[in-house]
């Protein structure tokens, strides 16, 4: 008698906020691991993957950069191959090219060869590169040295997002936006959207990328951790010929950021960038869109203003390039350097949602954290949409472990 009333009681077993790729994966996951499992997922926005998901470089990453043992570093790699497969399953526009890495001056062979080491150490195949193999893959492409990694790809991470809410099964409603959690260890969770409608479930899941860590205290779990918006500005190439496939620089092992990159993309455009220059709202995705709220509750986070005591030089340069199309352009041209100020286009912008530690510390790697009824995915960045397949199932995993102690 319990358990009907229990049935009656919930509109669904798992909830999950957020439809991106990782909040989809989640439910794709759910519902494949546990056929029968009733999964509703709430998109604040009119449609799916608007955010992060839709607004990346739409590289499949290899996991090269990334920690030997972390999750970025196994789910990437693993989620590189799993990607592929599922976009050939479905039909869906994708590519194996490969990526240069280049270093521009010699300074920068030392961390070339780290990154060629961290590749052997994570099982990436690499292949090191003089400058007259770097222009057998990029004629156009100028450097000291480079490693090829064969791995990386290009993919529609729209249409994969669109394509697990569709394989998964669950209940998809869009322009919900939580505003309200009231959790009851003894009964479950409901959830109160902008247009007052109440859902009721076993368990929260929270995929809400830039407004994770809000969420979190809606549900009463402070994850002590605030999500610092940085804006990622790019620019399409006039001229694509210049540009046959990825090239990447060799990054700052201090910033985990990867730097103005060129990327041929599944459409045969190619996009210039990101720079990272701080976001004045959670979605500002120009310097003219401010929310005083949350530009105020940025500053108040003590991390913040420890983060740009310790990289300001770095934040000065990225905000020069972010004001400068002269500045941006010189950068662009250590790669690449027939490119022309003219040939630079705008494009859209893109936020990442990177969380920051109350001491100032930028959180390197995928964040996960559980709560009574709840589970939190509270840093999931770049490479997060090549690793989805991955976190989904490992969010599936704790959050179907959760629904099995409830019931």
């Amino acid at each position: 008698m319990r358990r009907v009333r229990d049935r009656i009681a919930h509109d669904g077993d798992v909830l999950v906020i957020g439809g991106g790729i990782v909040g989809l994966s989640t439910a794709w996951a759910i519902t494949r691991a546990a056929p029968g499992t009733r999964v509703i997922v709430l998109e604040k926005e009119p449609d799916l993957a608007r955010h992060q998901t839709g607004r990346n470089s739409g590289v499949i990453h290899s996991g090269i950069y990334y920690r030997p043992g972390s999750l970025k570093a196994r789910y990437a790699v693993r989620g590189a191959a799993e990607m592929v497969k599922f976009c050939a399953e479905y039909g869906i526009a994708h590519a194996v090219t490969g990526k240069l890495i280049v270093a521009t001056d010699r300074e920068e062979l030392p961390r070339l060869h780290a990154l060629v080491q961290r590749g052997r150490e994570n099982g990436i195949p690499v292949r090191e590169l003089g400058p007259a193999q770097i222009t057998e893959y990029e004629p156009e492409v100028r450097g000291v040295a480079a490693i090829h990694v064969g791995t990386t790809g290009i993919c529609d991470y729209t249409a994969v997002a669109r394509q697990l809410a569709e394989a998964s099964g669950a209940q998809i409603r869009c322009g919900a936006r939580v505003v309200q959690v009231d959790r009851r260890p003894d009964l479950g969770v409901a959830v109160r959207t902008a247009a007052g409608d109440v859902l009721r479930a076993r368990v929260l899941v929270n995929c809400a990328g830039l407004h994770c860590d809000e969420v979190a205290r809606l549900a009463g779990d402070d994850p002590d951790v605030r999500i610092v918006p940085f804006r990622g500005e790019y620019y399409t190439l006039a001229r694509p010929e210049l540009v046959r496939g990825l090239v990447y620089p060799v990054p700052d092992p201090a910033f985990p950021f990867l730097g103005v990159h060129l990327t041929r993309g599944i459409d045969g455009s190619v996009h210039i960038g990101p720079n990272a220059v701080p976001a004045l709202a959670r979605e500002g995705y120009a310097w003219s869109v401010v929310r005083p709220r949350e530009l105020a509750s940025t500053l108040g986070w003590p991390g913040s203003r420890h983060l740009a005591r310790r990289h300001w030089r770095h934040g000065a340069g990225e905000l020069r390039r972010s004001v400068s199309k002269a500045a941006f352009t010189s950068a662009v041209r250590r790669l690449l350097p027939g490119v022309r100020e003219e040939d630079l286009v705008p494009a859209p912008a893109g936020v990442r949602a990177q969380a920051v530690l109350r001491d100032g510390t930028l959180v390197d790697d995928f964040l996960i954290r559980q709560g009574v009824r709840t589970v939190h995915v509270l840093n999931a960045p770049s490479p997060a949409a090549t690793a989805a397949l991955p976190i989904g199932r490992e969010v599936a995993r704790r959050a179907l472990e959760v629904l099995e102690q409830v019931r």
